[in-house]
């Protein structure tokens, strides 16, 4: 490297006139993970709050349509396989894992695309959020409880499964995925 240059992250080097030391990538790339460690974070303090607060059956009613309830869920969303006997909970941490190295990947190659990267950092902080859950205690935390009576048909006195910060990131991420493929489909007509 001549002399009186510095390097710069990203494999580019610069003489440090008024350059950061980051390049764009780098740096969305920081960011993006720094926001998937938010998450995780408001999710795990969420998860301990409701521990501290709320006993395993009790219902803290606080509208017409939300409560707060304690329910542990050793299956995947709604339930899925809860009752499987055990297994699931390794299965489910190693799925989580794996995608969230397939996002960490894809948040690297893709930093600067800013719907892409928010998508995949929403989704890896809330598999993360979950599969601390699942190593530490054997379940997902759920506290969420949403019902309304049109949802009756759907699920028991209408009260959608209740859910947590990490799963809410993860629906968020999921959304703003397809509408980044929709409007990428868009940009290509």
């Amino acid at each position: 490297m001549p002399e009186g240059t510095t390097p710069v992250i990203g494999g580019e080097s610069g003489d440090g006139a008024g350059r950061s030391a980051w390049s764009a990538p780098a740096r969305a790339l920081t960011g993006w993970l720094l926001l998937a460690a938010l998450v995780v974070l408001l999710d795990r303090l969420s998860k301990l709050a409701v521990l501290e607060v709320l006993k395993s059956t009790q219902v803290v009613e606080y509208t017409g349509f939300f409560n707060l309830v304690l329910a542990f869920n050793r299956g995947a969303a709604f339930s899925f396989l809860a009752d499987a006997g055990g297994w699931q909970r390794w299965f489910f941490s190693a799925v989580a894992v794996l995608a969230a190295l397939v996002m960490l990947w894809l948040l690297q190659r893709h930093a600067t695309e800013r719907l892409f990267a928010f998508s995949l950092a929403m989704l890896l902080g809330g598999a993360i959020g979950n599969v601390i859950d699942r190593l530490v205690h054997g379940h997902v935390i759920d506290f969420l409880d949403f019902h309304f009576d049109f949802l009756a048909p759907l699920f028991t006195g209408g009260h959608f499964p209740a859910f947590n910060l990490a799963d809410s990131a993860i629906t968020l991420g999921a959304a703003c995925l397809l509408l980044d493929e929709f409007i990428r489909v868009r940009r290509g007509r």
